[in-house]
């Protein structure tokens, strides 16, 4: 299949860098390559991307783009996002399709997590 005009990179900012890889290593197993202290990027994920040094964030409640990661067991990967540092800004709920969970990552930006019905 072509790749080409598809999706195929996101950024975000990150206020705090190092908390924020930390936080995808211990949730997820992300692995990372530093360019330098104010950029860090990820690949393998589903689309790849990067963290770039910001103070702004990247919420749905701004008009940002919400990123939605997939499970197999939502209430397993909750309790995993819960554990390393991460606020759950929207449990677990119901909608037509399926179920997710919306949190906010240390560096202070929303991410969500479903599992299709």
């Amino acid at each position: 299949m072509s790749q080409n005009e598809k999706l195929n990179y996101v950024e975000f900012p990150a206020k705090d860098i190092p908390a924020t890889k930390q936080f995808f290593v211990q949730a997820f197993g992300w692995s990372f390559e530093d360019f330098g202290p104010e950029y860090t990027s990820f690949s393998d994920q589903g689309i790849d991307g990067g963290f770039y040094k910001s103070d702004l964030t990247s919420t749905s409640d701004k008009g940002s783009a919400l990123l939605v990661l997939l499970s197999k067991n939502l209430e397993f990967t909750q309790s995993k996002v819960a554990s390393a540092g991460a606020k759950i800004s929207k449990p677990i709920f119901a909608f037509p399709g399926g179920r997710r969970f919306h949190f906010i990552e240390p560096s202070g930006n929303e991410l969500a997590v479903w599992q299709i019905s």
